[in-house]
């Protein structure tokens, strides 16, 4: 076997022509030749502690990288475990690549009880990914890994799920032809058609205004251009955050739930929504009413289904964000009114803060500690308290320096392994990992990785002596609080277990100085938040 180039050797070599660098993975008896080659290639594995926190891992990677994240696993529970990483991303269009050992083809499906033997492996990736394969040829494998790594970028991102059963593992790969490099395709904008009348609606309007979703993050220069030479007010969902950087005056970095945005947005006579999906979890966050639609509203989205969904628009273009804006900009869009919007997005922005509890307001004031002592950090959260508050305003340095998973599909186990794929994806930059104290035993397992890859993160535990928001909502429709005070591990030795320092915060002037130690220490750092300090 050593000297005969298998198919499991040839996918390490082809993951390698497509610029793969890193692959977040676990080996298991089923899938050594997923492995075979990749010691000696230039990919780098990250060995997990699960495979939840593999897929978790590859989705912070490739957000910030704006590259697939790639995870090897193994048959059966390697998929079940990590199916709800792929839901996370599949919720949020994050291009996630999922590979996985199946048992021999001759065993599939038969019931005879192989080991790690599932029903219909391939149909529950399926249910978790937007295209789900089987390779059962060696042949297969290159036009498999062309249509999964050319449509991460061609069609709105997604998981994409690949299994190979064990015995075409093994096979001779001689005379395969090598994947192209790059498998990207180009990506096109809306029709022309469409686009002209965008432009004659654009230049009509008297107060337009733009709703910007995380498929407007890799065109944030566009839309600002057009934002600032239209004069629009820019609000921006959980996932677009910093597409219009933190003091910008046309800004809203406030959830469109809350009611001052929502009379922002109605007070608008032409709304163009770029790359949203406009769904409840950005759009009526409390599920308080349906998002009421806007006077003319104009959709940018790659995806048709989606276009038609929650809210039809006016006008539908159908396109690569980046694309149709730029096709927009280079059309005559009249004189420019920079300052149009600027007092109504102030006004609201502001609204849109005094809106929230008192105790949302400081945990605002606390996230804002954070990005005032680290400008670069990457903020990764889980379903916590300050995330929540973060989410309805939070003012971002960047885009992709702000996501988390309490939106979407709204896992927990989230913000640790995640913030380690982020901080691979981009070295040279803090994390911080904003979780709590019930969310991070979710993922505890996964504490080892960051000494593992010697990341430079703060895993920030926000403590409130078990599930504080659940026990609240239980108060709140009078249910006598239950299985909510789960009592949090002794975080400072399990700290020192792994060899990170550990700090304990009480007040924003503490949060201050264990930041700047943080910053100037580029190490691993487990911070503990007293979040009865903040109430």
């Amino acid at each position: 076997m050593a000297d005969i180039k298998t198919v499991g050797a040839h996918l390490v070599e082809s993951l390698e022509t497509l610029g793969v660098r890193h692959v977040f993975g676990i080996p298991g008896v089923h899938n050594l030749e997923l492995y075979r080659g990749l010691a000696a290639s230039h990919i780098r594995h990250v060995a997990g502690r699960h495979e939840q926190g593999l897929g978790f891992m590859a989705d912070g990677y490739a957000r910030v990288s704006g590259r697939p994240g790639v995870c090897l696993t193994i048959t059966g529970p390697g998929l079940t475990n990590i199916a709800s990483a792929m839901a996370q991303a599949y919720g949020d269009s994050i291009p996630l690549v999922v590979i996985s050992s199946e048992n021999r083809r001759h065993e599939i499906g038969t019931g005879r009880g192989f080991l790690h033997e599932l029903p219909n492996q391939q149909a529950i990736g399926a249910l978790v990914s937007g295209r789900a394969f089987r390779v059962d040829t060696p042949e297969a494998l290159g036009p498999v890994l062309t249509e999964v790594f050319s449509g991460a970028s061609a069609q709105r991102p997604r998981p994409a799920y690949v299994e190979i059963p064990r015995d075409v593992l093994t096979e001779s790969a001689r005379g395969l032809p090598m994947v192209e490099s790059p498998a990207w395709v180009a990506v096109h904008g809306a029709p022309a058609d469409q686009v002209a009348l965008a432009v004659e609606w654009l230049r009509a309007a008297r107060s337009p205004l733009l709703l910007v979703g995380g498929g407007a993050v890799h065109a944030s220069a566009a839309v600002r251009r057009l934002a600032e030479h239209l004069g629009a007010p820019v609000v921006m969902t959980v996932n677009a955050r910093g597409v219009l950087p933190v003091g910008h005056p046309l800004a809203v970095s406030a959830s469109p739930s809350l009611a001052t945005i929502r009379e922002l947005i109605a007070s608008a006579d032409l709304v163009l929504a770029v790359g949203t999906e406009m769904g409840p979890t950005d759009y009526d966050m409390y599920a308080v009413s349906d998002f009421p639609k806007p006077a003319r509203l104009l959709r940018i989205d790659i995806d048709p289904v989606q276009m038609r969904r929650s809210v039809l628009p006016d006008l539908e273009l159908l396109g690569d964000a980046g694309a149709t804006l730029e096709a927009i900009l280079a059309e005559e869009l009249g004189e420019a009114m920079p300052d149009r919007g600027v007092a109504a997005a102030r006004a609201a922005a502001s609204g849109a803060l005094l809106s929230l509890t008192p105790a949302m307001q400081r945990e605002v004031a606390f996230l804002n500690v954070i990005r005032a002592h680290l400008p670069e950090a990457i903020v990764v959260g889980d379903s916590t308290q300050p995330v929540y508050a973060g989410n309805l305003y939070y003012e971002s340095p960047r885009p992709g320096a702000w996501f988390n998973s309490s939106t979407g599909f709204g896992t927990l186990g989230y913000a640790l392994p995640a913030s380690t794929g982020a901080g691979l994806a981009a070295p040279d930059r803090p994390v911080v990992c904003l979780v709590g104290d019930g969310g991070i035993q979710f993922s505890l397992g996964e504490l080892a990785v960051p000494r593992d890859v010697n990341a430079w993160s703060a895993i920030m535990v926000w403590n409130n002596q078990g599930y504080g928001e659940i026990r609240a909502s239980m108060l709140a429709v009078d249910i006598e609080p239950e299985g909510v005070d789960v009592r949090p591990p002794d975080f400072e030795p399990i700290a020192k277990a792994y060899g990170y320092g550990y700090r304990c915060v009480d007040s924003l002037v503490a949060l201050e100085r264990v930041l700047s130690e943080f910053g100037a220490r580029r190490q691993v750092m487990m911070i503990e938040v007293n979040a009865k300090a903040f109430e």
